[in-house]
């Protein structure tokens, strides 16, 4: 864990500290590509793009209705959203969560969306496991996650709890 929150630091100090764009020119998974594009519709219909948020901090939140440890995790998400969502970041001009529901029923996801008080962004195609960004993003298990700086480039994978906590405050403008 140690190990993780560590490297975590050198990789934020390495993207938010002048390094050639050129670095992060690939798209992939991998800490420094560019997160690929996502554009799926909200409850309402309306699509909305991951790229749309550039400029911003964006925690790309993978989770679905029947997966209880994505369930246990929506409030600690809450309270990040709640805490850092006008915050001024060293390059970021704030704080955003683009909720990617891995669902297959729209009422049962409106409704826990609705219970649970989330009002940040959420997405889904209802397509389950069989959706394509599940297999752009590589998921095998819920819920994961991806940290994202305003260029769009990943700086951290699957944090989860206090390590992600400590990996926003971090890039917080001190």
């Amino acid at each position: 864990m140690i190990l993780s929150i560590r490297f975590l630091v050198i990789v934020a100090i390495l993207f938010h500290s002048g390094i050639p764009e050129t670095l992060a020119q690939s798209q992939g998974l991998e800490i420094g590509n560019i997160a690929p594009e996502i554009s799926l519709p909200a409850p309402d219909g309306n699509f909305i793009s991951l790229s749309s948020l550039r400029g911003k901090l964006v925690l790309i939140d993978f989770w679905a209705t029947w997966c209880g440890p994505c369930i246990n995790e929506q409030p600690l998400l809450a309270r990040l959203y709640k805490k850092y969502g006008e915050s001024e970041f060293t390059k970021a001009q704030d704080f955003e969560i683009y909720g990617v529901s891995l669902d297959t029923k729209k009422a049962s996801w409106e409704k826990s969306i609705r219970k649970m008080k989330i009002d940040w962004i959420q997405v889904s195609d209802l397509k389950f496991w069989g959706s394509p960004i599940a297999e752009t993003y590589d998921i095998q298990a819920l819920p994961f996650n991806v940290l994202i700086d305003e260029r769009g480039v990943i700086i951290a994978k699957n944090l989860h709890g206090k390590a992600l906590e400590q990996s926003i405050e971090i890039l917080i403008k001190k």
